[in-house]
């Protein structure tokens, strides 16, 4: 499941000051004018949470969805999720109507770091606190920022390829990567995560290609563009999981699916069975579903005037098929959401 959502922020103005001073004078028009499209229902009675995510098209925000969801109506909050569809503006009116409505608590997964920070500034000016469910936000004014470890995962996945290259003896080859946009911090960090693990390994990098659309035409895209043009290409890293089909696609088209090794960063149903079976090296999972109940409990507990720690950040699974069947009842219930009990 990947949970790289798209482009960065669309706003082509240069400096952070410029990007709040045009988007106060958004949110300032949407407050007088917006209608209330994208509000919450009210419910006599009911605190009202609104989760507001990047792309709904995107598997792992789903099950973070659902695993805000439960813990959110087992507290007895009301609690809708909103699709920002990959566009800072949209997200933009999303918040504004979450303050239009004077929401008691807004989660948000955000386009993109920068453009959290404003999106929280404003959410504070109204008094409405903020949860930040993975990506990150170049602020420090949320409740809490509930991530996983991108690095020391992406560390993890890393020394999981390095050893499945040496085994084969391959180590004098490269490794590419398709990366999610490195403007995230949490690209940023899972860059450096596994650059190290190559670094100590003695393995190389080719080259990255940074995703922009997550299409399965741009992965094959991109796939192929590293066969091409990298020789001595071993392996390729995607950043993410949900087009893990269309870098087997270009690979299997070029011949190479013998000649080089795929590992991803998180998770898809079908990885239960194409690690074993070996069509996958591993993957660095992470736990959305763990991620959104961790979240509503920051939230709750900050409602109910609770000290919340500020920064949580959750492990994540390096899994390969030596160790796949042993976190098989972790992996369904926390990685892909599929079982929706402790």
């Amino acid at each position: 499941m990947h949970e790289q959502t798209g482009p960065v922020a669309r706003i082509p103005l240069k400096g952070q000051t410029a990007n709040i001073l045009l988007l106060l004078m958004l949110l300032i028009g949407l407050l007088l004018s917006a209608k209330p499209g994208h509000a919450l229902e009210s419910t006599a009675g009911s605190p009202r949470i609104i989760y507001i995510t990047s792309d709904t098209r995107i598997p792992f925000w789903n099950v973070l969805s659902r695993g805000i969801h439960r813990q959110a109506t087992a507290l007895g909050y009301q609690v809708e999720t909103l699709n920002a569809q990959n566009n800072a503006r949209t997200e933009l009116e999303l918040v504004a109507g979450a303050i239009r409505q004077q929401v008691d608590g807004i989660i948000i997964s955000p386009t993109n770091s920068s453009a959290a920070a404003t999106l929280i500034k404003l959410s504070a000016k109204a008094d409405i606190p903020v949860v930040i469910a993975d990506i990150g936000a170049d602020s420090d004014r949320y409740v809490a920022y509930i991530s996983a470890d991108n690095r020391g995962g992406a560390y993890a996945i890393g020394t999981i390829l390095t050893r499945a290259l040496e085994q084969r003896d391959w180590q004098q080859g490269r490794v590419g990567i398709i990366a999610i946009p490195q403007k995230r911090l949490n690209g940023q960090q899972r860059t450096a995560g596994f650059m190290q693990a190559l670094d100590e390994a003695g393995i190389q990098n080719a080259a990255m290609r940074q995703q922009v659309d997550f299409s399965h035409d741009e992965t094959y895209r991109f796939t192929r563009e590293l066969i091409t043009t990298v020789p001595d290409l071993r392996a390729i890293w995607l950043q993410g999981s949900d087009r893990y089909q269309a870098a087997l696609d270009a690979l299997a088209d070029t011949g190479k699916q013998d000649d080089v090794l795929l590992v991803t960063f998180d998770a898809e149903p079908d990885f239960l069975q194409l690690i074993p079976d070996g069509v996958l090296v591993g993957a660095a999972m992470q736990q959305p579903y763990l991620m959104g109940e961790k979240a509503v409990m920051a939230l709750h507990d900050h409602l109910q005037g609770k000290a919340v720690i500020p920064e949580q950040k959750l492990p994540v699974l390096a899994i390969s098929a030596d160790n796949i069947g042993a976190n098989l009842a972790l992996i369904r219930r926390n990685v892909l959401g599929l079982e929706t009990t402790p």
